[in-house]
């Protein structure tokens, strides 16, 4: 699968690094803030990242997905806003990651530091049914907590 990456700022690809797998068992690449100048996110806040980046995925059967860097939100509570981004495939604009503070300190982003990870996924579209009854499980409508701790 080959995706197409389109700088949308002069920043990226020069003082801004494109996203690239750190290692042959990487699942996901990272994102970079594409930034004129620090931003801070105060405690409790959200701030709109830009990454400078647009990426062109070859069809519908793919999704990129945008998650959290593990340093950053066990380290410091930044971690995307809506817990996972959803890159649709025929979207072109411009990635923005939306980070939220979820500790009770301020956070300072830097231009080039790396914000969030990007996994490009298979997707399968459903084709929908609708129907009275669904098909009867040993866990039927047991919810949370009913297989266990």
């Amino acid at each position: 699968m080959k995706l197409k990456l389109k700088a949308m700022s002069p920043k990226l690809g020069t003082e801004i690094p494109f996203p690239f797998y750190a290692s042959a068992g990487a699942a996901a690449m990272d994102l970079h803030a594409c930034l004129d100048e620090a931003v801070t996110i105060p405690a409790g806040q959200r701030r709109t990242i830009p990454t400078g980046l647009a990426i062109g995925l070859p069809g519908p059967e793919y999704v990129a997905l945008i998650f959290a860097r593990s340093g950053l939100g066990m380290k410091h509570g930044i971690a995307p806003a809506n817990c996972v981004g959803v890159i649709d495939s025929d979207y072109r604009g411009e990635i923005k990651v939306g980070l939220q503070n979820h500790s009770d300190t301020d956070y300072t982003i830097q231009p080039g530091d790396r914000i969030a990870q990007m996994a490009v996924m298979p997707v399968a579209q459903a084709e929908l049914e609708v129907v009275d009854a669904l098909d009867e499980t040993e866990r039927g409508p047991n919810g949370f907590g009913s297989t266990g701790k």
